[in-house]
């Protein structure tokens, strides 16, 4: 049963709900995609001043931060990268909790292939569409308005609560390693991310790579004469996927088991070659894969090397023009999480009070910022977000509705956890 505080909390959501719309569209609106983030980052600043929350910049570029474990190799500079962090009552000593959500999207070309712009976002009915409308702006807004709602009702956040805004979880993650390594820790973390109103249970471990290969360039009146690299790194695929088939069939954890398919091969990019009259001198292919539940970075990863020299050397060519793996972005190491930790439980107790009914759990086969939270500082918590469909894909959206019942719940067990901290 909610209570009468609860019920003004409640009503608060819905007296501050267009201003989520708003800023969400406005965050769309920048398209932050990988080293364009400063647009995205500038907006949420504002907002975050303009609610009376205190703003910090946290740095990622730091060199112990680099020589982390669960660090990310980038093949980019960190000069004048940072997260936003706005910290209540950090000197508290009652239990903390935190809500970080990333701003960045992944890229929405070609833009022609969508209904209208993918920064120009757009309604129609319940659906609000737009790059980023689903993963994760929407999320962001519900987060940090749910903190505004709670405070405009009255509400006293006597705890220590952690708003963390942060960049790079399409791709790194240490964007929230950042903030972790500096202190933003909590008992507890909640992220907003796009898989609806379920309790997020489990992870992959996702690994990203690159295979390249210098061939040897000649005019295309004898191609006999040349090596073609776009085609020679092509022929690596096939063995790849048989990785891909060996780690499903003989890897897989109970939490899995009736997932008939989750560790997933994406080649993401082949580039190569300058000129159609040229037999190409170089390619080279990005890669994601999937790994189970308690298979190590380091395994993976040398799983794939010893994938791509086999393949090589089975393929007869000349070994002068051996193929470079090299490991960069996402080395994520995939984990399970204990649904009956109380706060989750006091999460899907929310989800009751505001829907009559039991959140379902979600086992995920990618992977989200939660994993470094877990790894780091061995913080429990979850996943718990607006429903959206087409992420990473053309006409992305997001569920109006789903928003406001995200917004209400994080507001809802903002005020809980208050309560159990008395």
């Amino acid at each position: 049963m909610l209570t009468e505080q609860e019920q003004q909390i409640l009503t608060t959501c819905d007296e501050v709900f267009p201003d989520v719309v708003s800023f969400t569209r406005e965050m769309v609106a920048q398209y932050p995609v990988v080293n364009q983030e400063q647009a995205v980052l500038d907006v949420t600043e504002r907002c975050l001043s303009e609610l009376n929350m205190a703003v910090k910049r946290v740095n990622i570029k730091d060199n112990s931060l680099a020589n982390h474990p669960l660090y990310a190799p980038v093949e980019w500079d960190y000069e004048n990268k940072y997260n936003l962090v706005s910290a209540i009552n950090p000197d508290s000593d009652k239990p903390s909790l935190v809500f970080n959500g990333h701003l960045d999207v992944v890229p929405a070309t070609p833009f022609e292939a969508w209904t209208r712009l993918p920064t120009d976002s757009w309604q129609e009915g319940d659906w609000l569409y737009g790059r980023g409308a689903g993963d994760m702006q929407s999320g962001v807004a519900a987060m940090i308005y749910a903190v505004h709602a709670v405070q405009k009702a009255g509400l006293d956040i006597d705890f220590p609560l952690t708003i963390q805004a942060v960049v790079e979880e399409e791709c790194t993650g240490n964007g929230t390693l950042a903030c972790l390594h500096q202190g933003y820790q909590g008992d507890f973390v909640l992220i907003p991310e796009p898989f609806g109103p379920t309790i997020y249970s489990a992870q992959v471990g996702v690994l990203w790579f690159k295979v390249s290969l210098y061939g040897k360039p000649a005019h295309v009146l004898d191609t006999g004469a040349g090596f073609n690299a776009i085609e020679a790194v092509q022929s690596l695929i096939p063995s790849l996927k048989q990785l891909e088939t060996y780690l499903n069939k003989q890897h897989k954890v109970p939490e899995y088991s009736h997932i008939e398919h989750p560790y997933n091969l994406n080649v993401g990019q082949i580039k190569g070659g300058n000129w159609a009259s040229s037999v190409p001198s170089y390619a080279e292919m990005a890669c994601r894969i999937g790994f189970p539940v308690g298979m190590t970075a380091n395994d993976i990863m040398q799983l794939v090397s010893n994938c791509i020299t086999s393949a090589w050397q089975a393929s007869g060519v000349d070994l002068t023009l051996q193929p470079r793996v090299r490991f960069h972005g996402f080395r994520s190491e995939g984990h399970c999480i204990d649904t009956q930790n109380p706060a989750i439980r006091m999460l899907a107790d929310c989800h009751f009070d505001l829907t009559g009914n039991q959140p379902e759990e979600y086992i995920s086969t990618c992977t989200t910022d939660l994993r470094a939270f877990h790894f780091y500082s061995n913080t429990v918590g979850t996943c718990y977000g607006p429903v959206a469909e087409n992420i990473h894909g053309v006409d992305e959206r997001v569920s109006l509705a789903s928003i406001k019942h995200t917004l209400k719940t994080y507001a809802l067990f903002i005020s809980r956890w208050g309560e159990a901290c008395s």
